[in-house]
């Protein structure tokens, strides 16, 4: 790294040295989606197994999170490092020092593009504690129970494999955009389809001085305009607990170096997506939740605990429900189906920002008492249909808001588990690129 390059690295940020796939690399086949997407759908990974077979593939460097539970899993640990050692023994990767990358994925339909930028975070400026107020953070609370399998999958790595997306919070749009814009005058790195319907992926090399030092200066406004005692730069959009993984590593390392190794160890920083929030195509999709073996009376008991008052209202459809959670007149609302109707709770002073803060304190509750289970759903329809059969409710919460979200991030350190999802399972970031963490 240059000079200007480590020294914006205090405020998060840095740009890498990217690895990516030769030409002549089948990328269709090497580029595989992330590891913790279909923990429960083992034929997805059997497709994408059989799809590959021994061609180059990133497939041969993750560890799907489906086979987390199997028997003996240092045998897929000691095949991963080994694959990542040969790719590096037999060239197969080109490398961008000092640079980002500007990517645009799409996933099909009139949706436009969405765009990220490749770049490098440092690690000592993240804390995913529930209290922090670090320049980068978790935005939904951390499960340490997590890290320790995946430290065992890192902790040997000579390298790693981003699927990490982050958020920024510019509305002016002077971060990546301006990159976007000028495309056709940037080198043009890759452009393939991806499998299993996840659309397509291209990338664009930023290396070029007054393009790297655009951006920094552009990071650097946002980070002036920030509260300096909570100041959120970077907010974790997907892959908090790989991120949380890496910064475990890293404290492990760091011990026993120097201070002048520790300021440019590879180690010290993890490769992400950045993308801004405000991108038209990023859809931020409400977690749903629906509770089993629960009658209404024990539920609004609960209710009553979080809130100074609260009122329920009937209404005769999810439609009606959707209208009247998401206003947007201020008023803390959240929908509710069982096998007598649809309903609208409206809280009033809360003890949380949002719907789903409040929520998940009502079902931590039940569950410690054991009077529910829970389970957290995609889509509204299919929560709906679970909710209403006899002895279960739906609980349908409110788009979540793009305008509000670092500052409820800020107001209430992490949002609830479970509280949303970037997308749906197949438009989650692929693996293409790589970075050497080995010092």
């Amino acid at each position: 790294m240059t000079k200007r390059r480590e020294q914006m690295a205090v405020h998060g940020l840095a740009c890498a040295d990217i690895l990516v796939p030769k030409a002549g690399i089948d990328l269709m086949k090497w580029a595989v989606v992330a590891c913790d997407q279909y923990t429960s759908q083992p034929e997805y990974w059997h497709r994408v197994a059989m799809m590959v077979a021994d061609a180059p593939s990133a497939l041969h460097m993750i560890y799907p999170e489906v086979y987390l539970e199997e028997e003996e899993p240092h045998k897929r640990i000691k095949a991963i490092n080994d694959a990542m050692e040969e790719y590096l023994k037999e060239g197969i990767f080109d490398c961008h020092p000092a640079s980002f990358f500007l990517v645009e994925r799409k996933t099909g339909g009139d949706r436009p593009g969405r765009w990220g930028l490749l770049a490098a975070l440092d690690l000592d400026e993240y804390d995913y504690r529930s209290d922090s107020t670090s320049l980068i953070r978790a935005t939904e609370g951390t499960i340490l129970d997590r890290i320790p399998p995946r430290k065992a999958i890192r902790k040997h790595a000579p390298l790693e494999l981003p699927h990490i997306l982050v958020l920024i919070d510019d509305p002016k749009r002077s971060v990546i955009e301006p990159l976007a814009k000028k495309r056709s005058h940037l080198r043009e790195l890759y452009n393939t389809p991806l499998m299993e319907g996840g659309g397509s992926v291209s990338a664009w090399l930023v290396d070029a001085p007054e393009d790297t030092d655009a951006v920094f200066d552009a990071i650097e406004a946002l980070y002036s305009a920030l509260d300096p005692a909570n100041p959120l730069l970077f907010a974790m959009g997907d892959g908090n607990h790989s991120l949380a993984t890496a910064k475990s590593c890293w404290e492990d390392i760091k011990i026993g170096l120097t201070d002048e190794e520790r300021a440019c160890h590879p180690a010290r920083f993890a490769l992400v997506e950045i993308e801004n929030i405000h991108d038209d195509a990023l859809t931020f999709e409400p977690i749903h939740r629906v509770l089993f073996a629960l009658s209404s009376g024990g539920f609004d008991a609960e209710v009553a605990k979080v809130c100074d008052r609260f009122e329920k209202v009937g209404v005769d459809s999810l439609e009606a429900i959707d209208a009247l959670i998401n206003a947007g007149d201020g008023v803390q609302r959240f929908g509710y189906a069982d096998e007598s109707g649809f309903w609208v709770y409206s809280l009033h002073k809360g003890h949380h920002t949002i719907a789903a803060g409040s929520l998940q304190t009502v079902i931590d509750s039940l569950l410690a008492q054991e009077k529910c289970t829970v389970d957290y759903i995609h889509g509204k329809e299919v929560t709906v249909t679970l909710g209403r059969t006899a002895g279960n409710i739906a609980l349908i919460l409110p788009e979540v808001s793009k305008a509000t979200f670092f500052e409820t991030i800020i107001a209430d350190r992490t949002l609830p588990r479970k509280t949303f999802s970037m997308g749906e399972a197949q438009e989650k970031r692929f693996y293409i690129e790589a970075r050497r963490i080995v010092g």
